[in-house]
Protein backbone atom coordinates (compact mmCIF):
# COMPACT_ATOMS: atom_id res chain seq x y z
CA UNK A 1 0.00 0.00 0.00
CA UNK A 2 1.22 3.60 -0.79
CA UNK A 3 1.03 5.57 2.71
CA UNK A 4 0.39 8.75 0.12
CA UNK A 5 -2.72 7.48 -0.98
CA UNK A 6 -4.03 6.85 2.20
CA UNK A 7 -3.33 9.96 3.75
CA UNK A 8 -5.03 11.66 0.24
CA UNK A 9 -8.33 9.07 1.34
CA UNK A 10 -8.33 10.24 4.57
CA UNK A 11 -7.31 13.98 4.02
CA UNK A 12 -10.76 13.83 1.00
CA UNK A 13 -13.19 12.22 3.86
CA UNK A 14 -12.63 14.53 6.68
CA UNK A 15 -12.89 17.19 4.51
CA UNK A 16 -16.24 16.34 3.31
CA UNK A 17 -17.02 15.80 6.66
CA UNK A 18 -15.84 18.93 7.99
CA UNK A 19 -17.62 21.43 5.19
CA UNK A 20 -20.51 24.04 6.08
CA UNK A 21 -23.48 22.81 4.84
CA UNK A 22 -24.58 25.02 1.20
CA UNK A 23 -27.01 27.73 2.07
CA UNK A 24 -26.59 27.53 6.16
CA UNK A 25 -25.48 30.78 6.66
CA UNK A 26 -28.08 32.71 4.53
CA UNK A 27 -30.72 30.92 7.17
CA UNK A 28 -28.98 31.08 10.15
CA UNK A 29 -31.12 33.79 11.95
CA UNK A 30 -34.50 31.55 10.27
CA UNK A 31 -32.95 28.24 11.84
CA UNK A 32 -32.52 29.56 15.39
CA UNK A 33 -36.10 30.53 14.61
CA UNK A 34 -37.42 27.39 13.57
CA UNK A 35 -35.74 25.68 16.36
CA UNK A 36 -37.11 28.19 19.59
CA UNK A 37 -40.06 27.36 17.93
CA UNK A 38 -39.74 23.88 18.01
CA UNK A 39 -38.59 23.87 21.37
CA UNK A 40 -41.43 25.97 22.24
CA UNK A 41 -43.89 23.44 20.23
CA UNK A 42 -42.71 20.53 22.30
CA UNK A 43 -42.52 21.65 25.63
CA UNK A 44 -46.16 22.73 25.54
CA UNK A 45 -47.27 19.54 24.08
CA UNK A 46 -45.38 17.81 27.16
CA UNK A 47 -47.17 19.79 29.32
CA UNK A 48 -50.19 19.04 27.84
CA UNK A 49 -50.29 15.23 27.86
CA UNK A 50 -48.67 15.83 32.03
CA UNK A 51 -51.73 17.55 32.95
CA UNK A 52 -54.09 15.77 30.58
CA UNK A 53 -53.04 12.08 31.16
CA UNK A 54 -50.54 11.79 33.42
CA UNK A 55 -47.00 11.60 31.18
CA UNK A 56 -44.21 11.71 33.15
CA UNK A 57 -43.12 14.20 35.49
CA UNK A 58 -39.67 13.87 34.95
CA UNK A 59 -39.90 14.59 31.28
CA UNK A 60 -42.34 17.86 32.20
CA UNK A 61 -39.64 19.28 34.53
CA UNK A 62 -37.25 18.41 31.20
CA UNK A 63 -39.34 20.27 29.15
CA UNK A 64 -39.82 23.27 31.14
CA UNK A 65 -36.51 23.39 31.75
CA UNK A 66 -35.68 23.66 27.80
CA UNK A 67 -38.35 26.35 27.12
CA UNK A 68 -36.76 27.96 30.18
CA UNK A 69 -33.42 28.43 28.42
CA UNK A 70 -34.67 28.92 25.02
CA UNK A 71 -36.57 31.65 26.50
CA UNK A 72 -33.71 33.49 28.31
CA UNK A 73 -31.27 32.82 24.87
CA UNK A 74 -33.99 34.56 22.97
CA UNK A 75 -34.29 37.45 25.27
CA UNK A 76 -30.23 37.68 25.70
CA UNK A 77 -30.17 38.16 21.63
CA UNK A 78 -32.97 40.94 21.46
CA UNK A 79 -30.83 42.61 24.26
CA UNK A 80 -28.18 42.47 22.26
CA UNK A 81 -29.29 43.66 18.97
CA UNK A 82 -31.14 46.16 20.78
CA UNK A 83 -27.92 47.58 22.30
CA UNK A 84 -26.25 47.21 18.63
CA UNK A 85 -29.37 49.65 17.40
CA UNK A 86 -28.76 51.98 20.04
CA UNK A 87 -25.04 51.94 19.67
CA UNK A 88 -25.46 52.95 15.78
CA UNK A 89 -28.15 55.84 16.66
CA UNK A 90 -25.40 57.24 18.86
CA UNK A 91 -22.69 57.31 15.84
CA UNK A 92 -22.06 61.12 15.29
CA UNK A 93 -23.59 61.27 11.33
Amino acid sequence: MNISSIVAQNYAASKTATAPEPGTGDNAFANAAQSFMDTMKSSENTAMQAMTSGADPHALVEALAQTELAVQTAVTVRDRVVEAYQEILRMPI
